[in-house]
């Protein structure tokens, strides 16, 4: 019975580790100072468990062999768990400029990095692509072809993604100052109306887009829409030894940290690790969710460029009310999933535009554009015509 109270209490030494380090993080913003709190709560915890575990009389093992034994054990468990917890991970390197590459200056701060494909003479609505994960590179080889048809495309990194600019405080990036943005750009571009293409996330920015400026809007294309309520989990759609080599990456000690942080504030996070580490981090997340987003055994790509402190947040979803949309016979609604894309179309996209038009692409996950390219321009080009 001592000992399986003891391994209930080495158990509960992360967990008790974790909290004692999210509630003084709650307090200070010093990071030297709530990291060393939640190492010596996880080292007593993780100590008393161990004490615990050992049964009395030990008579084999002299007292005080008994006790550097367990000292040891613990020392060297909680010098395992701090070397973890304290050293950087791996960091994410810049980007390299794209050839083409230019940048947006908004009034609101952002700094947008930006390529556009255009003809001669380009049609009076552009054409914008909303990204799920950020590729310019990847995204311009798909959307470029539209531009033979009139339209000029323009595809951007949303700030603190890609190639954009990072915030230093992580609190301003939020699904309201995506739409703001995009409202500038449409300035910018002097265009009355625009062509929105979003995918997965971007499919949230460009129907909360719609709510707050219906009428700016002449075309909308939702590729892959996640649901409006919540953001799908890291391992939905993901087999058993996906999951678990997910799980196992999300159990490292700075990792449990950085997630134990953000949801305390992000500007803690921002005193613990820097945009370089965080995108490395959201890089390898999606290294490992990348098969989901494929059929099965096909092949999973996953470009570098994640936004890591703008990911950490939750981004509210745009509440799509009746009266504050479009009429559906005035904006032209395409829906894009791929046959064996995991995830039905959500059913408030479907409730919000009941008039849209569905289109299955065959032999596609729910990154259609990547596994079937010629097959989803086909479908765009048919709906923009």
């Amino acid at each position: 019975m001592r000992a399986l109270s003891g391994l209930g209490v080495l158990l509960l030494a992360p967990v008790l580790g974790l909290a004692t380090l999210a509630g003084v993080a709650s307090i200070t913003g010093n990071p030297t100072v709530y990291t060393v709190a939640g190492l010596a709560a996880f080292c007593g915890v993780f100590l008393l468990g161990l004490l615990l575990c050992v049964p009395r009389p030990w008579r084999p093992v002299p007292r005080a062999v008994r006790a550097l034994i367990v000292l040891g054990v613990a020392g060297f468990a909680g010098w395992q768990v701090s070397v973890a917890a304290l050293n950087p991970a791996a960091r994410a390197a810049a980007l390299p400029e794209l050839a083409g590459q230019q940048t947006w200056e908004l009034k609101s701060g952002s700094r947008l990095a930006y390529v556009r494909h255009a003809p001669g003479r380009p049609r009076p609505e552009p054409v914008i692509v909303l990204h799920g994960r950020p590729d310019l590179a990847g995204l311009s080889r798909t959307f470029s072809s539209l531009r033979a048809d009139g339209h000029a495309v323009y595809l951007y990194d949303r700030l603190g993604t890609g190639r954009s600019a990072r915030l230093t405080d992580p609190a301003e990036y939020g699904l309201a100052r995506d739409v703001e943005d995009l409202e500038e750009i449409r300035q910018r571009l002097g265009a009355a109306k625009m062509t929105l293409v979003g995918h997965a996330e971007g499919a949230t920015v460009a129907a909360a887009y719609v709510s707050a400026f219906p009428g700016k809007v002449a075309r909308l294309v939702l590729s892959s829409p996640e649901p409006l309520g919540t953001r799908p989990a890291m391992f939905a759609h993901l087999d058993g030894a996906q999951s678990g080599r997910l799980a196992w990456s999300m159990l490292h000690p700075r990792s449990l940290a950085i997630d134990v942080l953000a949801s305390v504030d992000p500007g803690a996070v921002r005193s613990f690790a820097d945009d370089a580490e965080l995108d490395a981090r959201l890089d390898a997340r999606h290294r490992l969710t990348a098969p989901a987003l494929h059929c099965p055994g096909a092949p999973a790509p996953s470009a570098p460029g994640g936004g890591g402190f703008a990911d950490l947040l939750d981004r509210p979803a745009p509440r799509l009310r009746g009266a504050d949309l479009p009429d559906p016979a005035t904006l032209p609604v395409l829906i894009v999933h791929g046959s064996c894309d995991r995830a039905p179309t959500p059913g408030d996209y479907l409730a919000a535009f009941p008039g849209a038009r569905v289109v299955t692409v065959p032999s596609a996950g729910s990154a259609v554009h990547e596994d079937r390219p010629e097959e989803y321009i086909r479908a765009l080009r048919t709906f923009l015509a």
